[in-house]
């Protein structure tokens, strides 16, 4: 149940200092029971949450920032919340119908609120800027300021801003003015692009770089609809094609490609592509991995295959791993990294790959462990097929 975000904003205006969740709605959802204090951590202030089982508590700290969030994910899970602040108590309860009770009454408490000592995290795309993509999926109101439900989805994008900066910011330079260099990008998959647009507003608007992004999609309405998006926003060198990712031809070179969420070897031929380029930089979120999932067949350990849902999550790494190391044998520095927190999203992997000086013996050894793991699990892996008939790996 979606909690209406008057409730949300009033429960975050009065400052509180304890929020306790009890009486549980979801069958699924693993805690019986959760807490919510603010404490103070070397020299700012957090929120501290226990989640608490029949036999045992779990911890996590979350952001000043991040609360609005957070208490809209356990209302959606609990019946019933309490909170305290300086000023306030507040009891809402939530009926089996779904009607909504909330009261709020004053009370002075002797904890102390300390707003001026909130560690800020500073985000690249921060609150104030008006990035009218940001408007448009709602993650962002008109004057800039960001809409308390979607928080999540806010650090989502910076996370994913921040993981191409850390690499765009050392070639930079060779892109900004008029006799500079451009930087082309493809998209494979781009769906309805917003990410493409946040990515083409930072390159252009930041990093005022010279930039040619070009998203390929199989699907003609969303295409459509993503240029004129393009020519709504003046985004001039953003452009939307119709076609597959497997067989895509592009004449230019190609300097980063990116592809978000592409289902299952859709990934794959987007990497196989991204090599036979010799692109500089590849930014890949994995997106429902069912090839080895549906081919593994264990040589000894078929304890990977005695539970359907252990089989299922470790193709699905086994398959991350396999693209990672194929990467690494063709030259790119490369990394697996947490995209966003488990708890947003169970889609939380991207693979960050730049070329780099990789030595003989380290690609060598990547292909070794591919070799390994093969002749254990005998899966089907289509990156691992492509290169290897093509004969960039033997």
């Amino acid at each position: 149940m979606l909690i209406d975000e008057k409730y949300i904003k009033e429960i975050i205006e009065t400052k509180p200092i304890r929020l306790v969740f009890s009486n549980k709605s979801s069958v699924e959802y693993e805690f019986d029971k959760v807490k919510i204090n603010l404490k103070k951590l070397k020299d700012a202030y957090i929120y501290q949450i226990e989640k608490f089982t029949k036999k045992q508590v779990f911890h996590e700290n979350i952001e000043i920032d991040d609360l609005a969030a957070k208490i809209q994910f356990l209302l959606g899970n609990f019946k019933q919340m309490s909170s305290i602040s300086e000023e306030f108590n507040i009891d809402m309860r939530i009926s089996k119908k779904g009607k909504i009770f909330f009261k709020k009454h004053e009370q002075k408490n002797k904890i102390k609120f300390v707003q001026n000592h909130n560690k800020q995290k500073n985000y690249i795309l921060s609150e104030g800027m008006v990035v009218e993509p940001l408007i448009d999926l709602g993650v962002i109101t008109k004057d800039g300021k960001i809409v308390n439900s979607k928080y999540d989805k806010f650090k989502q994008i910076n996370r994913f801003v921040e993981i191409i900066d850390h690499e765009v910011k050392n070639i930079a330079q060779d892109y900004i003015g008029e006799d500079k260099k451009i930087l082309n990008v493809l998209d494979f998959g781009c769906g309805k692009s917003y990410l493409t647009f946040i990515l083409y507003y930072y390159l252009t608007e930041i990093k005022k770089m010279n930039v040619n992004i070009i998203g390929l999609d199989l699907k003609e309405d969303v295409i459509n609809s993503c240029n004129q998006t393009a020519q709504k926003y003046g985004y001039d060198n953003l452009k939307f094609e119709l076609g597959d990712i497997n067989g895509y031809k592009y004449e230019n070179n190609v300097y980063m490609v990116i592809t978000l969420h592409a289902c299952d070897t859709a990934t794959d031929y987007a990497l196989y592509n991204a090599i036979k380029w010799n692109a500089k930089m590849i930014f890949s979120v994995p997106c429902c991995q069912h090839e080895i999932n549906a081919t593994i067949k264990p040589s000894t350990l078929k304890i990977v295959s005695k539970y359907g849902l252990i089989q299922e999550r470790i193709s699905a790494l086994y398959t991350d791993a396999i693209r990672a190391n194929i990467l690494e044998t063709q030259g790119y520095k490369t990394q697996v990294l947490e995209f966003i927190d488990m708890s947003h999203s169970p889609k939380n992997i991207l693979i960050r790959a730049v070329k780099a000086n990789i030595s003989n013996k380290k690609k060598e050894s990547a292909l070794e462990e591919m070799r390994a793991i093969k002749k254990e699990f005998n899966f089907e892996q289509t990156l691992y097929n492509l290169c290897k008939a093509d004969g960039i790996i033997k």
